[in-house]
């Protein structure tokens, strides 16, 4: 006869897998030659107003165009976590996160767009950006739109 399974709860690791950490870790940008995008969405974004106390979401968009230096994901996740329980005010954060990148990784060109949930019916939106020095993007290139191919013939 099978026994039935005993029902525990699982332990708290003593030291948990990952912490919030106001460290941003960089690697070499495997294509310095070129212009290239790279883009993070970080939909879930919290801090607190630091004048009551309410917690504050936030959708934050950041493009970026690397130089020398790429961040390094994790520690971008671990990074954008740390402002979990600090209050601040939008803008203040919004550009404190875009000046900790440049100083980290020096990037040509960066735009980080916070979108700020409602609070008290208003919708919040912050955009901030850099540009390096003497950098020039390349100029746009505009490409023909085709509908969308499905392979079924019609």
């Amino acid at each position: 006869m099978p026994k039935t399974p005993v029902k525990t709860q699982r332990a708290k690791p003593l030291a948990p897998p990952s912490a919030p950490s106001k460290q941003l870790d960089v690697f070499p940008n495997p294509a310095p030659e070129r212009d290239y995008v790279i883009q993070f969405q970080v939909p879930e974004f919290t801090c607190f107003c630091p004048l009551t106390g309410q917690p504050d979401f936030a959708h934050f968009t950041i493009d970026m165009i690397a130089d020398h230096w790429c961040v390094e994901l994790k520690s971008l996740k671990m990074y954008m976590w740390s402002y979990r329980n600090e209050g601040a005010f939008h803008e203040k954060v919004t550009n404190s996160i875009l000046s900790d990148i440049v100083k980290v990784c020096q990037p040509r060109f960066i735009r980080i767009t916070a979108k700020w949930y409602v609070r008290g019916g208003i919708y919040t939106n912050v955009v901030a950006e850099h540009r390096k020095k003497n950098w020039k993007p390349q100029p746009r290139v505009d490409l023909p739109a085709f509908e969308q191919a499905t392979g079924i013939a019609g």
